[in-house]
């Protein structure tokens, strides 16, 4: 049996499956390469330095794609642990279902705008990693993310900033204040 879910195709070999707020999904090295689509729930993908300080790289709420991208693309061992932050049902896709001919155009569609959506984004956070105060990275995280700031621990979003939590509570007080 097929499943759809926002236009979105699924072959008989996908898998929905359920899992609890930190389970993770894959761990850094895996060499089985899954994307996966968020039915419900919320995942981070993240990296973790040589010192053991973690790194996030995205947020994935509902209707979104998360995957190493990097080691689909290059047959090569994952670089992203993919874990939950909440309770999740995912389903499981292998790239190959991407490819598969009988999507139709309406579900052509959808795919090719999650994933332009999805490396827009991380285009859009480069730049800013780059460029912007932790300020502008803060307001562009809540304009990404708007649901996020009640569902994620500080300590979280202060990761994918790239600042500490102190830093990004001196932050959150300055906007508070001139509301």
């Amino acid at each position: 049996m097929k499943n759809q879910d926002k236009n979105i195709l699924f072959d008989e070999n996908s898998q929905v499956k359920i899992f609890k707020k930190k389970d993770f999904i894959q761990r850094q090295g895996d060499t089985s390469v899954f994307a996966y689509y968020i039915k419900s729930g919320l995942l981070r993908s993240y990296t973790i330095d040589e010192k053991g300080k973690e790194h996030i790289f995205m947020f994935a709420p509902e209707g979104w794609l998360i995957a190493d991208i990097d080691a689909q693309a290059f047959k090569q061992p994952t670089m992203l642990f993919i874990d939950c932050i909440e309770d999740s049902e995912v389903v499981v896709i292998e790239r190959s279902e991407f490819l598969n001919s009988s999507l139709t155009i309406e579900q052509l569609k959808e795919t090719a705008h999650l994933m332009t959506r999805r490396a827009a984004i991380l285009q859009r956070r480069v730049i800013m990693l780059m460029s912007a105060t932790a300020k502008e990275r803060y307001n562009n995280f809540l304009e990404t993310y708007p649901e996020l700031p009640n569902r994620v621990p500080q300590r979280l979003i202060a990761s994918y900033l790239g600042i500490t939590p102190e830093a990004l509570s001196k932050i959150r007080g300055e906007i508070a204040r001139t509301k």
